[in-house]
């Protein structure tokens, strides 16, 4: 029989050699001020995300690439989703300027309200028609729409504006239906205005690119909101790790298995962690929101797996009442070990098949469930019950230490 508990202290240094790296690279991140450590994306430090679609299939993201640092966006990360589907993400939230408000009753308001489904929309007045990749007619409907003493705009806007509307009543101002490259209908809302709009006309210039067949998320990140989004990803953590605490302490009746199986999901934790910041110093890999989702599910993955083994082991000690509790730790890990590792494994399956194959938008996020659940079933196994192991020997030892001393008492 395989004696997985007296090999314990080989696991826990081993545990050990995996978690101190990440440690430390982990509280390089405030000790560099962020240059080494976790590197995050604009979902937490604030910024600009734009997602498009171009009608050449042959738009390459190198290509991409080289007009965005072009236009003087060096901190840009940019991702090819799917084929031919691309997004932007830069830690500058300026690409997207304020919207300034036109006076009510104005020509200047007329005129935008009269062109609201254009592809080019544009809360001031456009003098000068911006490409886009429709080929319509309400490029000339915005060049056209100039102030003037009339109340209304010229006639041809008010002709592109109520045609557009009818075709498209549901979409939002300036957006128009399109279709991408398999023929499926998609909304197209090119930025006409401040620098995002100037990195569309260049997109959209470059003769390997060409015009925009699609366009999805378009916003800008504040300092406000990722503070905010920081604050919450780490209450969600927290609440739920005290929330797994008081539960499978109260489960099991006993402070020992709520505390080991909270060691293990830290140790989970820390590894995930740990080396998304090793990846992030060197390979410039960040973290966002779905991170955030990622880390929780391997939390309840973790404790999931520790159940199982404490289930048995509580019946384990009912069965073998008077043998040795180690002894019954180990017998429930081997009754259990084949469960887990099948579970485990379809899991780990599963996601390698979308590491290798799915988008790369969920690239990382993926990743980082494949590492949590790896590390969620060996912490199950190798630290959460034989640290149980430790705290009960320990715990054994004193309680016979204070029978020792009380029977040496009587005597004397």
């Amino acid at each position: 029989m395989v004696d997985v508990i007296g090999k314990r202290n080989w696991f826990f240094l081993f545990s050990g050699l995996i978690l101190v790296p990440g440690i430390i690279f982990i509280l390089l991140t405030p000790l560099s001020n962020g240059k080494a450590g976790l590197q995050f994306s604009v979902d937490y430090t604030g910024g600009t995300v734009w997602q498009f679609q171009f009608k050449n299939p042959d738009a390459s993201i190198d290509e991409v690439k080289a007009v965005v640092l072009a236009q003087g966006i060096t901190d840009a990360e940019i991702s090819e989703d799917t084929s031919n589907q691309f997004t932007v993400r830069t830690k500058r939230a300026d690409l997207i300027p304020a919207p300034t408000l036109a006076p009510a009753g104005s020509a200047v308001a007329s005129a935008s309200a009269g062109t609201s489904a254009s592809v080019s929309p544009s809360p001031t007045p456009s003098l000068s028609a911006t490409p886009t990749p429709s080929g319509s007619a309400s490029a000339s409907a915005v060049a056209s729409a100039t102030p003037s003493p009339a109340a209304t705009p010229s006639a041809s806007a008010s002709a592109s504006a109520s045609a557009s509307a009818s075709a498209s009543a549901t979409l939002l101002p300036g957006t128009v239906s399109s279709k991408d490259q398999q023929g499926n209908t998609c909304d197209l809302k090119v930025p006409n205005i401040g620098t995002l709009g100037t990195l569309a006309t260049a997109l959209q210039a470059d003769p390997k690119l060409g015009p925009l067949s699609c366009t999805g998320l378009e916003a800008a990140v504040g300092p406000v909101v990722s503070e905010a989004l920081i604050a919450q990803t780490i209450a969600l953590i927290l609440l739920g790790s005290l929330g797994i605490l008081i539960w499978v302490g109260v489960r099991f009746h006993s402070v020992k298995f709520g505390a080991t199986a909270l060691a293990a999901l830290v140790h989970d934790v820390i590894v995930v962690v740990g080396l998304f910041a090793i990846m992030g110093t060197l390979f410039g890999v960040q973290i966002d929101a779905l991170f955030v989702t990622a880390m929780l599910t391997v939390i309840g993955f973790s404790v999931h797996d520790t159940i199982v083994v404490y289930d048995r082991i509580r019946e384990n000690r009912t069965r073998h009442a008077g043998e040795p509790f180690d002894k019954i730790v180990n017998h429930s890990i081997l009754q259990t070990f084949g469960r887990s590792i099948n579970t485990s494994l379809t899991v780990v399956i599963t996601l390698t098949a979308l590491l290798l194959f799915a988008g790369a938008s969920i690239h990382f996020f993926v990743l980082a469930l494949l590492i949590g659940i790896i590390s969620g079933t060996y912490s199950s196994i190798f630290n959460a019950s034989p640290l149980l192991v430790v705290w009960q020997l320990w715990d054994d030892g004193k309680q016979a230490e204070r029978m020792a001393a009380v029977r040496g008492s009587r005597r004397g």
